[in-house]
């Protein structure tokens, strides 16, 4: 081995392909030490001519450290590098059962050990099991760094410092429920040419609508006035605001989207109660001719099914068809889709001087979108429905509410969503 030198510095080190080989396969070790880690990433870098602050900065340990494991390689080689002499130091070797013991405490919450964190940080995930090592027979992991304990986790393929959601299928029709709304789908898309044009239909007497509510939108003011942007200059080149604000209250928005014409009906009021979706369904019933079929796809609120909304359904019988998302499958209604593209285009970053003009811009938005509607297409599963094996019939009009507008339920809740047994239908 060859070495290059400066006065005090050495400039960069020759090693052999088997050392090479040798320090790779070390930082390839689960179980390796973090300052033999180090060292052996030293002598790799300074290999490639890296300098030593460089090198220093990449680890992120101070150059002293650097320097010394140059000069002990200088003196008498690789292993004298990376190991320090004997009776200096303790030499701490991690086993499997040590390994196991961290996955395990790593699968554990904070909470579980009198935490108040939820989920562990690396941090104080390293300083918990500094602490508790001893005492559990796992003295080697007591000085354990923080970097030995993210490559222990990472080779066992878990990562207790993040979090992903999944959505439980608590709705044991979850899967039937979804097909019938896809079926309905299914219909609508039927109705579009290949350009995606309304085909003539001359008796469409059914009208689909996809319809939800969203409480809770936020009407909040300035409390000076926001400066415009000033062209060719650096520090004014986009909207300004002040960081304070005033909180007005919210108002919900209950709204549906025509899935044949791509209209969006709102509905703007200070609570979304039952009293209000009554509201909703009686400017629907204005809006379209009677006789016809208002089919309305929703979700699972408790207003929808009340003994107010009964009430009122009773009074116009066969006018309402109500087919209801599986529990925790609202995303199934395609109306999410309108609102979040709202929530982007208008409500992000919305201020205004009161409540009624929060209202007041939100009908404006619909207008607006209304000047040129476009039917919203649904792709999710579509290929796995095939109308000529369906009873067409049995989903569409009698999905939910088979009794919801019947005089005898006078003053009774709405039934809720019931097991449906579907009818042979022979190819």
């Amino acid at each position: 081995m060859g070495v290059t030198t400066m006065p005090n510095t050495i400039k960069t080190i020759s090693l052999t392909d088997n050392d090479k080989t040798y320090l790779n396969k070390l930082l390839n070790q689960s179980t390796l030490e973090i300052r033999i880690y180090q060292r052996a990433k030293i002598l790799l870098l300074k290999s490639n001519g890296v300098s030593d602050k460089d090198t220093a900065d990449k680890l992120d340990i101070g150059i002293g450290v650097v320097k010394r494991c140059l000069n002990k390689f200088k003196k008498n080689g690789v292993e004298a590098a990376l190991h320090d002499n004997k009776g200096r130091g303790r030499k701490a070797e991690i086993t499997d059962d040590d390994i196991t013991w961290v996955i395990n405490k790593a699968c554990q919450k904070p909470k579980d050990y009198g935490y108040s964190s939820e989920f562990w940080y690396p941090l104080s995930f390293k300083k918990f099991i500094n602490s508790i090592a001893e005492e559990e027979g796992h003295p080697c992991m007591a000085s354990v760094a923080e970097s030995t304990l993210r490559k222990i986790l990472r080779n066992a393929k878990i990562k207790p410092f993040h979090v992903s959601y999944y959505c439980e299928k608590r709705d044991p029709e979850f899967d039937a429920k979804m097909h019938d709304v896809l079926v309905i789908y299914k219909q609508i898309e039927m109705q579009f040419d290949e350009d995606g044009k309304l085909l003539p239909f001359n008796n469409n007497s059914v009208h689909t609508l996809s319809y939800d509510e969203k409480p809770g939108i936020q009407a909040i003011a300035t409390t000076s006035e926001d400066r415009s942007p000033i062209p060719n200059t650096d520090t004014n080149s986009c909207h300004q605001r002040d960081y304070e604000y005033v909180r007005l209250g919210t108002l919900s928005l209950l709204a549906a989207i025509d899935l044949l014409s791509g209209e969006a009906i709102p509905l703007v009021s200070e609570t979304h109660k039952s009293s209000d979706f009554v509201t909703f369904l009686k400017k629907v019933n204005e809006k379209y001719p009677k006789g016809d079929t208002i089919r309305i796809i929703l979700d699972n609120h408790s207003a929808h099914t009340s003994k107010e909304t009964q009430e009122y359904l009773n009074t116009i019988p066969k006018r309402f068809e109500f087919v209801f998302t599986p529990k925790h499958g609202s995303w199934l209604n395609m109306i999410e889709g309108f609102f979040s593209k709202m929530t982007k285009q208008m409500l992000s970053g919305i201020r205004v001087k009161d409540k009624e003009e929060l209202k007041s811009r939100i009908y404006r938005y619909f207008n607006e979108i209304n000047k040129e509607p476009i039917p919203y297409k649904w792709t999710y599963k579509m290929d796995t429905i095939d109308l000529s094996k369906e009873d067409i019939n049995s989903i569409v009009y009698g999905v939910v509410n088979a009794k919801a507008a019947s005089a005898e339920n006078k003053d009774k809740k709405a039934p809720k969503p019931t097991v449906r047994k579907r009818k042979s239908v022979s190819n």
